[in-house]
């Protein structure tokens, strides 16, 4: 699981009524992070400053949150939590917390009057653990749903899913809150969730050629997330890297992916552990993205409105 990596902690805020929530990642001490981001329609927090040009080399904490722009000031209660900790980047006048956060398009489901606030990220860092995390209709991925390229009649729960694999002493794990607008797909090129068609199975696998043109697709209302861990020894540059090859990975189970209506975005963490080549924690990153997002739909649980696979 994700929280095997010592010293990262996962914490989640579920409103299951309003169908929205959040979820942070608390960082150890020296985490070096950085991202990329691919889709088109990003809503994010802090982000310019995880490029690797940059100066600042630190992460404390990334959320991830439901409400889309709304949901961006629940960071502030990610960023109380911490000065409370007594965490952040030194100045010579006090600790400030980094704490880059994105955002999931929820507003179509549930009430969307209701997005994440302040107080509600505080509980999720209340609540983080480095044990067991939840899975699939929790935190952020709550509101989420995948397969709206054939729009809202058709689509499926997707949620939050988390994957690890390891190789020696290198751990690379990943979470990700998979809120699509194409299908999931296993490693076998299978659909898992995705558009249904209404006489059976799905619209990729009845006419695949529809998803190429024609269908209206709904605008900006579409995002995954996810975050990679490596307990590597990585510079900034590297862990930007890593980010890079977990886009592939995202590509290996989503279609379509990276479209104009994502907003896409892989963050990275090296918590500075093991001495490793990159390539090596960069294809693993690859593959932990691609299960984690399979593992988000597999652990959804749908409502009588949206089936989900769980």
């Amino acid at each position: 699981m994700f929280t095997t990596i010592l010293g990262i902690k996962v914490g989640h805020y579920t409103d299951v009524n309003a169908m929205t929530g959040c979820t942070v990642i608390l960082c150890p001490s020296g985490t070096v992070g950085s991202c990329d981001i691919r889709g088109s329609a990003p809503g994010s927090r802090e982000t310019p400053l995880l490029d690797p040009e940059k100066t600042m080399n630190q992460v404390n904490a990334v959320l991830l949150t439901g409400g889309s722009a709304f949901g961006l000031a629940a960071a502030e209660g990610v960023v109380n939590y911490l000065v409370e900790k007594n965490i952040g980047y030194e100045t010579p006048w006090v600790k400030v917390p980094i704490v880059p956060a994105a955002v999931v398009f929820d507003l179509n489901v549930g009430d969307k009057l209701v997005y994440p606030k302040p107080e509600d990220a505080y509980k999720a860092c209340k609540a983080a653990t480095d044990g067991s995390i939840e899975r699939g209709s929790v935190g952020a991925g709550t509101g989420a749903t995948v397969g709206k390229w054939m729009g809202p009649q058709y689509w499926m729960k997707g949620g939050v899913g988390v994957a690890e694999i390891k190789y020696n002493d290198l751990i690379v794990s990943a979470i990700a809150v998979v809120n699509a607008i194409g299908d999931v797909y296993d490693a076998n090129g299978n659909i898992l969730a995705g558009a249904r068609h209404p006489d059976g199975g799905f619209w990729a696998e009845v006419d695949p050629d529809a998803r190429f043109g024609g269908i209206p697709l709904p605008l900006n209302t579409n995002t995954t997330l996810v975050v990679v861990a490596a307990n590597a020894k990585l510079s900034k540059m590297d862990v930007y890297k890593m980010c890079r090859r977990a886009q592939t990975g995202m590509a290996r189970a989503i279609k379509p992916v990276h479209t104009s209506h994502d907003g896409d975005c892989v963050f990275g963490l090296a918590t500075g552990v093991v001495d490793i080549q990159i390539d090596y924690a960069a294809e693993m990153a690859a593959e932990a993205t691609a299960e984690a997002i399979r593992d988000g739909v597999r652990s959804a649980v749908g409502n009588e409105e949206i089936p989900g696979m769980k």
